[in-house]
């Protein structure tokens, strides 16, 4: 099989790698893509940075199998703990969504001041924090967990007053801060774009991890002459660890299109 014909593989701990699927469907619309989401052991963030290795390397050796040219971890906090330690290990081009989102936020900010939104776990790794000042060491960047944006994501609370009420709350600190950029330090957070610029004001930039992604796997791929260009052999595959029918549901929602299939497979045997 030529290379070009072979599909894109994303892996995330759940369900938010989507919203990285959605961009690369509008940016790539002739590309394959292979999902994989480890929804039984979703969600990643808590979880030590040895797990978060460990459960990344068996989701890669999945993906591997599946005959794919390039593999983005969509998973903001196994971009964060783990994707150093992964390329030392496979051979495939792997990319995560921390670079592309960080040198989004370091060209589109006019003060220098920059706020990181995120799991725990990829708040506590500072991953955005490093990669943007390693763009440019004099910007200041102001990080803030939000836990709960995974979990109202998930279950479509979007236009809720709780949600909002949540947002303000979380996003109270970073407002003081007067940052003018604020990056979506996780996959879920897209979906709350509308009532985190209403908490913000619209003079904020929001930076999409998720779109700045899939613009740089865009890139790779033309650089590489492996960039997709007939619908031949078109299809996309979906596979989870666990709870396909619930992947179906939330999945549908992220996407904004229909999931035909989802297999569910054994990730222990990676």
């Amino acid at each position: 099989m030529n290379l070009s014909q072979k599909a894109i593989g994303i892996f995330d701990s759940g369900v938010g790698g989507l919203t990285v699927v959605k961009q690369v469907f509008e940016k790539l619309p002739f590309e394959n893509v292979i999902y994989f989401g480890d929804t039984a052991r979703t969600p990643y963030g808590p979880r030590s940075p040895e797990i978060v290795r460990k459960f990344s390397v068996q989701d890669i050796s999945f993906l591997s199998t599946q005959g794919v040219k390039l593999i983005v971890v969509a998973c903001n906090t196994a971009s964060a703990v783990a994707l150093d330690y992964l390329k030392k290990i496979f051979q495939l081009p792997l990319m995560g969504v921390i670079v592309p989102g960080s040198k989004a936020a370091v060209k589109a900010t006019k003060n220098g001041r920059i706020g990181v939104i995120g799991t725990a776990g990829t708040i506590r790794s500072e991953s955005y924090t490093k990669a943007i000042q390693k763009i440019d060491k004099n910007i200041k960047v102001f990080s803030y967990p939000c836990p709960l944006f995974v979990s109202l994501a998930e279950e479509s609370y979007i236009n809720k007053k709780a949600t909002y009420l949540i947002a303000e709350e979380y996003l109270a600190t970073l407002k003081k801060k007067k940052i003018d950029t604020l990056v979506l330090g996780c996959t879920h957070y897209p979906l709350l774009k509308n009532v985190i610029v209403k908490v913000m004001g619209k003079k904020i930039t929001l930076i999409d991890s998720a779109e700045e992604t899939a613009i740089e796997v865009k890139k790779i791929l033309e650089r590489y002459d492996l960039v997709k260009t007939s619908r031949f052999s078109y299809s996309h595959k979906y596979y989870v660890s666990d709870f396909p029918e619930k992947f179906i549901q939330i999945g549908e929602r992220f996407l904004g299109e229909r999931i035909k299939v989802v297999k569910k497979i054994d990730i222990n045997k990676y």
